[in-house]
């Protein structure tokens, strides 16, 4: 199998020949941690070469980087001292634009015996076109707290932070007022010997946080994110587990197995290791104002007065879900000078729909229909599954904000049927998340031990014929692991409607489990739902999964 077709796996051998078999133009995220040639003892590679060919080796790989990656794809290097700004030097030679300079400082730093510890690497963040390439700015995740959130708990603040900046600082302990891991000199703890996280079988081990603000930062759900440098696998390691597709080189082979055994045992969705922010604290300042209740009588007047205006009768739910009646009720809020933005105006309005404040809705909208839930809401579903990944958000957050808003249509329109709109998507979610809970308890009592059957794997291409024209549900795989659990009134035409899209070819499916089944709508929920906490699909939202495990 060509290197090409082999997602998702870690390939041993030479990095600059696996490059070379790398289907030019498919790699979205690379991030590459190579051996800085400063004499460390590694399996079978020699760390100390002289300048010259050490440099050269560079240049190939870094070649090879350039070759393999998307137009609008994104390079991350971490390097030392010794040879930084030599290969910034020949990274921007074969054709990449320097968007950053960050220096990672780490404590347990190395100690030196005449000169100062060593306690940073430098990463360097290239693209290929500086007009055109991914930075997730509104992810809350590579997000930091403001000032203004931090200190002064003011309304008008992002919620979800503000984006790090770019300067220059001390060492905490020497300026421990002024140092912040929202600078460009980013703060998380080398991998120690005795940390959790520690593999063992590494000695240079990246911490998951680092990776994970890279990640999060540079490539989008279903990327395909490539580590020339295996190393410990953490790189694989947490791109599988922010929902990503990944590929790993490794020289070693004992390396590689470890990495393996390490992939087996990490889930999409796991949570990433290590503190998110680990200095993270509430500046000491006497200035400093208590926090205040988020809301007073008069706001609350305001936000539902807003809501009455721009509504038109509608529930709470369809405002966030009707972009044009939102942005009335955000216009609203503004005009009546409510403290706070969009995001915080919606979540209050959800508060208030809670508290039952809120009038009582004069118009209905058209209920989702399980026809429309058939012919679309699986596309909802893996919308709300990668973001709530990616952001650590719940279906609530998503949709109370614009930004998460529209990245979870710009999902959904990947996954689903071109003519369906993000109101469409958006009201899917929503009716899946109502089904969710009696489907699971029902899940329990009836398919616990009817799930213990084994079922047959049938290969995609011999699923296209009359025998699967009936209702029913079905598990998509990618060799042994499942990639999305569905279901259908009609299997054979919903899997035909789902390899046409672009997105669900590049996902590779290559087997399928299918049920048949005749029962009600209801029931046919509840066996989805078992088969998903069956079968952990990556692409299948959280919530179909129960507390009780059914039995394997």
């Amino acid at each position: 199998m060509s290197i090409a077709k082999s997602k998702n796996q870690v390939h041993q051998g030479d990095c600059v020949k696996l490059l070379g078999e790398v289907e030019e133009g498919s790699v979205d995220l690379v991030f590459a941690d190579p051996p800085f040639n400063i004499g460390y003892d590694y399996d079978v590679y020699d760390d100390t070469q002289q300048s010259d060919d050490y440099l050269k080796w560079c240049r190939q790989w870094i070649d090879g980087v350039y070759r393999a990656l998307k137009p609008d794809g994104t390079f991350w290097l971490a390097i030392g001292d010794e040879y930084a700004a030599e290969l910034k030097i020949e990274a921007q030679k074969a054709g990449f634009q320097c968007r950053s300079w960050v220096i990672w400082y780490y404590t347990f730093g190395v100690n030196c015996v005449n000169g100062f510890s060593r306690s940073h690497t430098h990463l360097f963040h290239f693209v290929k076109d500086p007009k055109k390439f991914t930075f997730n700015r509104p992810n809350p995740q590579i997000r930091v707290k403001s000032a203004r959130q931090l200190v002064y708990a003011d309304n008008r603040a992002n919620p979800n932070g503000r984006l790090p900046d770019n300067t220059w600082i001390l060492r905490p302990q020497d300026a421990p007022t002024s140092f912040s891991p929202s600078h460009d000199t980013w703060y998380f703890a080398r991998v120690a010997g005795t940390f959790k996280e520690r593999e063992g079988f590494h000695g240079c081990q990246m911490p998951e946080q680092l990776l994970a603000r890279i990640i999060r930062s540079s490539s989008s759900p279903q990327d395909l994110v490539l580590d020339p440098f295996g190393g410990s696998g953490t790189t694989m390691s947490v791109a599988k587990k922010l929902g990503r597709q990944w590929m790993g080189f490794e020289l070693s082979e004992d390396y590689a197995t470890y990495i393996n055994e390490r992939l087996a045992k990490t889930q999409v969705g796991d949570p990433i290791d290590g503190a998110e922010d680990p200095i993270q604290s509430s500046p000491s300042t006497k200035q400093g104002k208590r926090r205040p209740k988020p809301f007073s009588e008069e706001t609350e007047k305001a936000v539902i007065a807003a809501y009455e205006k721009a509504g038109n009768g509608y529930p709470a739910e369809y405002i966030m879900c009707d972009m044009d009646l939102n942005k009335e009720f955000i216009a609203e809020c503004r005009e009546r000078g409510v403290t706070g933005s969009a995001f915080i105006w919606n979540r209050y309005l959800f508060h208030l729909r809670k508290q039952g404040k809120l009038p009582k809705s004069t118009q209905q909208p058209p209920r989702i229909s399980s026809a429309e839930i058939n012919r679309y809401g699986y596309a909802s579903e893996v919308a709300w599954r990668l973001l709530a990944i990616d952001y650590q958000k719940t279906l609530d957050d998503i949709l109370c904000s614009p930004e998460f808003a529209s990245e979870f249509d710009r999902l959904a329109a990947l996954y689903g049927p071109a003519d369906v709109t993000p109101i469409e998507y958006r009201r899917a979610a929503l009716s899946i998340r109502k089904r969710t809970k009696p489907a699971r308890e029902l899940a329990v009592e009836k398919f616990s031990k009817w799930m213990k059957k084994k079922i047959r794997p049938i290969a995609i291409d011999d699923f296209q014929n009359a025998e699967f024209e009936v209702p029913g549900v079905f598990v998509l795989r990618h060799e042994e692991a499942s990639i999305f659990a569905g279901e259908s009134e009609n299997m054979r035409e919903q899997i035909a409607l789902m390899m046409d899209n672009p997105s669900w070819q590049e996902l590779e499916p290559d087997s399928i489990l299918p049920i048949k089944n005749n029962d009600n709508f209801a029931t046919r929920f509840a066996l989805k739902a078992a088969l998903v906490q069956r079968e952990l699909p990556a692409l299948n939202c959280r919530l179909w999964a129960s507390d009780s495990e059914l039995p394997v």
